[in-house]
């Protein structure tokens, strides 16, 4: 007879916040509820672990089935199960975060009625607090508002050292400073004085060139254009 538990238990399901720089914005990719509960609301990619699932498979599943999105290497962002974050019942949802350098177009797919790229400005997150965007902010379901607030956290966590060792890259092998520069504010929130900028990245022996500048030159101006790169991640 197999061994049962006689204490109940939650269900479990599976969300990715999934970021990415669009234009200068960060920004990250939501799908619109077809069903209730919270149906037309928009949500992250995310659904329930099926029997004798990874956590990370179940996720990746997710987001593939319902974004079409493939390929994406995640990393566990940490378990949200406050009683009530569901209407269904008991639910503890295990979250995962990533960020894509490259241009993804998502398609809608199994239960969503759509899926986009949003930014974070136009999201009712908690850490806005009077800085809260205008009434017509995008309606997120659950506790999805608080989830991709700790992830943007996470995510600001990881620039303060840029080169330890992570799944996920937040930009491409090789960058120009101003590339660099541009994540740093979409995902910081706020503007960074160049010439501190770069000299902090120098100083503390983050990036390093890769190649000679390229000379640019347009409408009749001179353009340099350095690529650098970072250094070798560090493990711990």
């Amino acid at each position: 007879m197999p061994f049962t538990y006689e204490f109940p238990r939650p269900a479990v399901t599976v969300d990715t916040a999934l970021f990415a720089m669009r234009a200068e914005d960060l920004a990250v990719l939501l799908v619109q509820r077809k069903n209730p509960p919270f149906r037309g609301a928009w949500a992250l990619p995310g659904g329930f672990v099926d029997r004798d699932e990874a956590l990370e498979r179940a996720a990746a599943r997710e987001l593939q089935e319902e974004t079409g999105v493939t390929g994406v290497r995640l990393e566990q962002l940490g378990a949200f199960g406050d009683p009530g974050r569901d209407p269904r019942g008991h639910c503890i949802t295990v979250a995962f975060y990533s960020f894509v350098v490259a241009d993804t177009q998502p398609v809608a797919a199994d239960d969503a009625a759509d899926a986009a790229w949003v930014s974070v400005r136009e999201l009712p997150l908690p850490s806005w607090g009077e800085r809260q965007p205008a009434r017509n902010a995008v309606r997120l379901a659950f506790d999805h508002a608080r989830i991709i607030d700790v992830a943007r956290g996470r995510l600001q966590e990881r620039l303060v050292d840029p080169t330890r060792l992570s799944p996920f890259e937040i930009v491409p092998a090789r960058f120009t400073l101003t590339e660099l520069q541009r994540v740093y504010e979409a995902v910081l929130g706020h503007k960074i004085d160049m010439r501190s900028f770069r000299a902090r990245l120098v100083t503390r022996g983050l990036v390093e060139p890769v190649s000679r500048p390229r000379v640019k030159k347009t409408s009749g101006k001179r353009d340099i254009m350095q690529l650098y790169c970072f250094k070798p991640a560090r493990s711990g």
